[in-house]
């Protein structure tokens, strides 16, 4: 741009030319499926120290997290609850069979990261699903860890008893 603007008028005037930057234009139009040789996509999920993989594909909505059943591995109704949001949120329940394997943490860190990793999942094998798990947050890893020990102190924060003599 070799002459100086001077005004918000001037430049409305050199937009208007066409001499404005190229910017990223948003499109209403999902993108592609992504899916595998065998018609499943794979995603990743994170929660706490967990990490999941997760593979979906068309089915009866039978779930199997490390070999065995939803029910089997995750006992606790509420953790079942939370691995069936996705599905309720996209009214998409017993459409799609999930088979996930889980490391590390504790269970509901697992569970955590098995919904992370069916959402996005879900949202890489029908794109347009993509608005309803987003508004949800369910596409958003919960970045909350746990707080180290410092030294000097009996946890986190806690500090050690005080003895006044």
């Amino acid at each position: 741009m070799a002459e100086t603007l001077s005004s918000l008028d001037e430049l409305k005037d050199v937009v208007a030319e066409g001499d404005a930057p190229a910017t990223d234009v948003v499109t209403d139009t999902p993108k592609e499926p992504v899916r595998d040789a065998l018609g499943r996509s794979y995603a990743t999920g994170k929660r706490k120290d967990a990490v999941a993989r997760v593979w979906i594909k068309p089915g009866s909505g039978k779930v199997t997290v490390n070999g065995k059943p939803i029910d089997t591995y995750f006992a606790r109704p509420v953790l079942q609850m939370i691995l069936r949001q996705p599905f309720e949120i996209t009214g998409r329940e017993d459409q799609f069979d999930v088979q996930a394997t889980v490391k590390g943490g504790g269970l509901s860190g697992q569970a955590g990261a098995v919904k992370h990793g069916i959402s996005k999942a879900l949202q890489l094998y029908e794109p347009g699903l993509r608005p309803a798990l987003k508004a949800a947050g369910f596409l958003t890893r919960d970045s909350r860890v746990v707080e180290r020990k410092k030294f000097g102190r009996r946890k986190a924060r806690r500090s050690f008893q005080f003895s006044k003599r």
